[in-house]
């Protein structure tokens, strides 16, 4: 799968991506991420990518001529093979984002995220993308954030990213509104002071049945 992330500051997601599951994944050649630096599609000598709103108002807008260009130039590189392929904006007008969705993204081919700063994006660009995408009911200072948020939780359901297929299967969210039972790994007895936390009994006693009753018990619901 290929994840293009158009962004004003390409070079946040470098340390993140080179690491861990995501970075063994691209190694791997399961998944390919191409950072574009918006600027590259200005115009103008100060690379500008940003103006003041019409109608007056604090902070600046982001044009729409860059990222629409940038659409255009990721668009004419694309292959014929990438058939299922979405572009999307991050928004709190958007839709928000759950496994669900993660689940619905992870068959796609390629998916291109618009970053957004300052007071957001000219609202035009919407004529030119599939879907918004909100990552909760806060505000952050840009669309970097939520697009690695997007990248991680897609990456891991696609087949072979984890080393165990079963990962993805029991845990939270796998089944929708439903958390993960608690997990324990050794010691067997944790102590500090005179007291003792010790793993429940059932863990340790080899007996599967048993243990799956328990795991399905203490299985939460979501809020």
């Amino acid at each position: 799968m290929i994840f293009n992330i158009l962004s004003i500051f390409p070079e946040i997601f470098n340390s993140y991506f080179s690491e861990s599951i995501i970075g063994r994944a691209q190694k791997d050649n399961l998944i390919k991420i191409v950072t574009h630096d918006l600027r590259q599609w200005t115009d103008d000598k100060h690379r500008t990518i940003d103006d003041t709103p019409y109608g007056g108002g604090a902070g600046m807008v982001m044009k729409i001529e860059p990222i629409y260009k940038g659409l255009e130039s990721i668009k004419a590189l694309a292959s014929s093979s990438r058939k299922k392929a979405k572009t999307i904006l991050f928004s709190p007008k958007g839709k928000k984002w759950s496994q669900q969705m993660a689940k619905e993204y992870s068959k796609l081919d390629e998916l291109t995220m618009i970053c957004g700063r300052y007071e957001g994006v000219d609202e035009r660009i919407l004529e030119f993308i599939d879907d918004q995408v909100s990552i909760g009911d806060y505000v952050l200072t840009g669309g970097e954030i939520p697009a690695m948020i997007l990248v991680d939780s897609i990456s891991r359901l696609l087949p072979g990213t984890l080393g165990n297929a079963e990962s993805s299967e029991d845990e939270s969210h796998s089944q929708p509104g439903v958390l993960e039972y608690p997990q324990y790994t050794k010691p067997e007895i944790f102590k500090v002071g005179d007291k003792e936390y010790k793993v429940p009994d059932v863990l340790l006693s080899g007996h599967h049945k048993k243990i799956k009753t328990w795991r399905t018990q203490k299985q939460a619901r979501s809020k």
